[in-house]
Protein backbone atom coordinates (compact mmCIF):
# COMPACT_ATOMS: atom_id res chain seq x y z
CA UNK A 1 0.00 0.00 0.00
CA UNK A 2 1.47 2.87 -0.88
CA UNK A 3 1.64 6.42 1.00
CA UNK A 4 0.08 9.24 0.12
CA UNK A 5 3.44 10.92 -0.44
CA UNK A 6 5.18 7.87 -2.27
CA UNK A 7 4.09 8.65 -6.22
CA UNK A 8 2.57 5.93 -8.04
CA UNK A 9 4.32 2.97 -9.70
CA UNK A 10 3.19 4.28 -13.40
CA UNK A 11 4.41 8.32 -12.64
CA UNK A 12 7.78 6.42 -11.48
CA UNK A 13 8.47 4.70 -14.41
CA UNK A 14 6.78 8.15 -16.41
CA UNK A 15 9.74 9.76 -14.38
CA UNK A 16 12.11 7.49 -15.53
CA UNK A 17 11.31 7.52 -19.11
CA UNK A 18 12.57 10.81 -18.66
CA UNK A 19 15.76 10.45 -17.14
CA UNK A 20 15.21 9.88 -13.52
CA UNK A 21 17.21 7.36 -12.84
CA UNK A 22 15.82 7.20 -8.69
CA UNK A 23 12.52 6.86 -10.09
CA UNK A 24 13.75 3.15 -11.11
CA UNK A 25 15.23 2.67 -7.85
CA UNK A 26 11.86 3.15 -6.42
CA UNK A 27 10.08 0.86 -8.57
CA UNK A 28 13.02 -1.54 -8.32
CA UNK A 29 12.54 -1.48 -4.33
CA UNK A 30 8.85 -1.76 -4.78
CA UNK A 31 8.68 -4.43 -6.72
CA UNK A 32 11.97 -7.06 -6.89
CA UNK A 33 10.67 -9.35 -4.27
CA UNK A 34 7.65 -10.06 -5.54
CA UNK A 35 8.59 -10.41 -8.79
CA UNK A 36 11.96 -12.63 -7.78
CA UNK A 37 9.39 -15.35 -5.70
CA UNK A 38 7.28 -15.09 -8.69
CA UNK A 39 9.83 -16.40 -11.09
CA UNK A 40 11.41 -18.75 -8.28
CA UNK A 41 8.01 -20.72 -7.75
CA UNK A 42 7.79 -21.12 -11.46
CA UNK A 43 11.03 -22.18 -12.37
CA UNK A 44 12.25 -23.76 -9.13
CA UNK A 45 16.14 -23.32 -9.86
CA UNK A 46 17.23 -20.16 -7.93
CA UNK A 47 20.03 -19.93 -10.96
CA UNK A 48 17.65 -19.71 -13.53
CA UNK A 49 15.08 -17.59 -11.44
CA UNK A 50 17.81 -14.97 -11.21
CA UNK A 51 18.40 -14.75 -15.10
CA UNK A 52 14.72 -14.23 -15.72
CA UNK A 53 14.65 -11.51 -12.57
CA UNK A 54 17.57 -9.59 -14.80
CA UNK A 55 16.18 -10.34 -18.05
CA UNK A 56 12.85 -8.80 -17.11
CA UNK A 57 14.25 -5.85 -15.23
CA UNK A 58 16.51 -5.24 -18.82
CA UNK A 59 13.21 -5.13 -20.70
CA UNK A 60 12.11 -2.63 -18.52
CA UNK A 61 14.82 -0.67 -19.08
CA UNK A 62 14.95 -1.48 -22.70
CA UNK A 63 10.89 -0.15 -23.40
CA UNK A 64 11.37 2.93 -20.84
CA UNK A 65 11.55 5.20 -23.63
CA UNK A 66 8.33 3.52 -25.25
CA UNK A 67 5.67 2.72 -22.49
CA UNK A 68 3.12 4.22 -21.87
CA UNK A 69 0.80 3.78 -18.79
CA UNK A 70 -2.25 1.88 -20.40
CA UNK A 71 -1.83 -0.80 -18.18
CA UNK A 72 -0.71 -0.68 -14.35
CA UNK A 73 2.78 -0.94 -13.70
CA UNK A 74 2.62 -4.24 -12.23
CA UNK A 75 0.77 -5.68 -14.34
CA UNK A 76 2.94 -4.73 -17.25
CA UNK A 77 5.73 -6.16 -15.20
CA UNK A 78 4.85 -9.32 -14.60
CA UNK A 79 3.17 -9.65 -18.18
CA UNK A 80 7.09 -9.08 -19.37
CA UNK A 81 8.08 -12.33 -16.52
CA UNK A 82 5.20 -14.31 -17.71
CA UNK A 83 5.51 -13.87 -21.18
CA UNK A 84 9.41 -14.89 -20.71
CA UNK A 85 8.39 -17.97 -18.95
CA UNK A 86 6.48 -19.06 -21.60
CA UNK A 87 9.45 -18.22 -24.09
CA UNK A 88 11.59 -20.56 -21.90
CA UNK A 89 8.71 -23.01 -21.53
CA UNK A 90 7.94 -23.49 -24.85
CA UNK A 91 11.77 -23.59 -25.46
CA UNK A 92 11.98 -26.68 -22.89
CA UNK A 93 9.20 -28.76 -23.65
CA UNK A 94 8.61 -29.54 -20.20
CA UNK A 95 8.66 -28.18 -16.90
CA UNK A 96 10.78 -29.56 -14.56
CA UNK A 97 10.57 -31.62 -11.95
CA UNK A 98 11.61 -30.62 -8.26
CA UNK A 99 15.10 -31.75 -7.60
CA UNK A 100 15.34 -35.01 -6.64
CA UNK A 101 17.09 -33.95 -3.11
CA UNK A 102 13.85 -31.58 -2.12
CA UNK A 103 12.96 -33.38 0.76
CA UNK A 104 16.28 -34.05 2.12
CA UNK A 105 16.84 -29.83 1.68
CA UNK A 106 13.87 -29.01 3.46
CA UNK A 107 14.57 -31.66 6.15
CA UNK A 108 17.56 -30.02 7.05
CA UNK A 109 15.89 -26.25 7.60
CA UNK A 110 16.25 -25.66 10.93
CA UNK A 111 12.55 -24.88 13.19
CA UNK A 112 12.90 -24.03 16.79
CA UNK A 113 9.86 -25.61 16.96
CA UNK A 114 8.71 -29.31 18.42
CA UNK A 115 9.29 -32.00 15.80
CA UNK A 116 5.89 -33.26 16.11
CA UNK A 117 4.56 -29.94 15.37
CA UNK A 118 7.28 -29.22 12.87
CA UNK A 119 6.61 -32.86 10.30
CA UNK A 120 2.69 -31.24 10.71
CA UNK A 121 3.17 -28.16 9.28
CA UNK A 122 6.19 -29.74 6.72
CA UNK A 123 3.35 -32.49 5.76
CA UNK A 124 0.85 -29.64 5.45
CA UNK A 125 3.23 -27.59 3.05
CA UNK A 126 4.39 -30.64 1.20
CA UNK A 127 1.03 -31.18 0.35
CA UNK A 128 -0.10 -28.25 -0.43
CA UNK A 129 3.21 -28.06 -2.68
CA UNK A 130 2.38 -31.46 -4.45
CA UNK A 131 -1.31 -30.23 -5.34
CA UNK A 132 0.26 -27.11 -6.61
CA UNK A 133 2.48 -28.61 -8.72
CA UNK A 134 -0.56 -31.11 -10.16
CA UNK A 135 -2.57 -28.03 -11.27
CA UNK A 136 -2.21 -27.01 -15.02
CA UNK A 137 0.15 -24.39 -15.32
CA UNK A 138 -2.65 -22.01 -16.37
CA UNK A 139 -4.35 -22.39 -13.13
CA UNK A 140 -1.26 -22.20 -11.33
CA UNK A 141 0.22 -19.20 -12.72
CA UNK A 142 -3.54 -17.40 -12.27
CA UNK A 143 -3.73 -18.75 -8.27
CA UNK A 144 -0.32 -17.69 -7.38
CA UNK A 145 -0.61 -14.30 -9.01
CA UNK A 146 -3.81 -13.82 -7.27
CA UNK A 147 -2.86 -15.31 -3.81
CA UNK A 148 0.97 -14.17 -3.84
CA UNK A 149 0.77 -11.11 -5.57
CA UNK A 150 -2.44 -9.61 -4.95
CA UNK A 151 -3.44 -8.52 -8.09
CA UNK A 152 -6.85 -7.75 -9.14
CA UNK A 153 -8.79 -10.27 -12.14
CA UNK A 154 -8.06 -7.27 -14.76
CA UNK A 155 -4.08 -7.38 -14.07
CA UNK A 156 -3.98 -11.04 -13.99
CA UNK A 157 -5.85 -11.01 -17.48
CA UNK A 158 -3.29 -8.21 -18.86
CA UNK A 159 -0.41 -10.61 -17.56
CA UNK A 160 -1.26 -13.55 -18.93
CA UNK A 161 -3.28 -12.92 -22.01
CA UNK A 162 -7.16 -13.64 -20.92
CA UNK A 163 -10.20 -12.36 -20.45
CA UNK A 164 -10.99 -11.37 -16.57
CA UNK A 165 -14.05 -14.50 -17.20
CA UNK A 166 -11.17 -16.95 -18.16
CA UNK A 167 -8.87 -15.77 -14.96
CA UNK A 168 -12.05 -16.24 -12.94
CA UNK A 169 -12.63 -19.85 -14.03
CA UNK A 170 -9.33 -20.99 -14.05
CA UNK A 171 -8.79 -19.82 -9.87
CA UNK A 172 -12.45 -21.22 -9.19
CA UNK A 173 -11.38 -24.39 -11.08
CA UNK A 174 -8.22 -24.38 -9.17
CA UNK A 175 -9.28 -23.50 -5.91
CA UNK A 176 -11.83 -26.65 -6.65
CA UNK A 177 -8.97 -29.19 -7.78
CA UNK A 178 -7.01 -27.84 -4.62
CA UNK A 179 -10.21 -28.30 -1.87
CA UNK A 180 -10.14 -32.15 -3.69
CA UNK A 181 -6.59 -33.16 -3.48
CA UNK A 182 -6.22 -31.59 0.30
CA UNK A 183 -9.20 -33.54 1.50
CA UNK A 184 -7.68 -36.61 0.46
Amino acid sequence: MNDAAEPVDEALMLAYAAGDATAFEQLYARHRGPLYRFLLRQVREPALADEFFQDVWQRVIAAREGWKPEAAFGAWLFRIAHNRLGDHWRAQQHRPPAPVDADERAARVPDPDTPERQLSEFEQRRRLQLALAELPDDQRVVLQLRLEQELTLEEIGEITGVGRETVKSRLRYAMDKLRARLSE
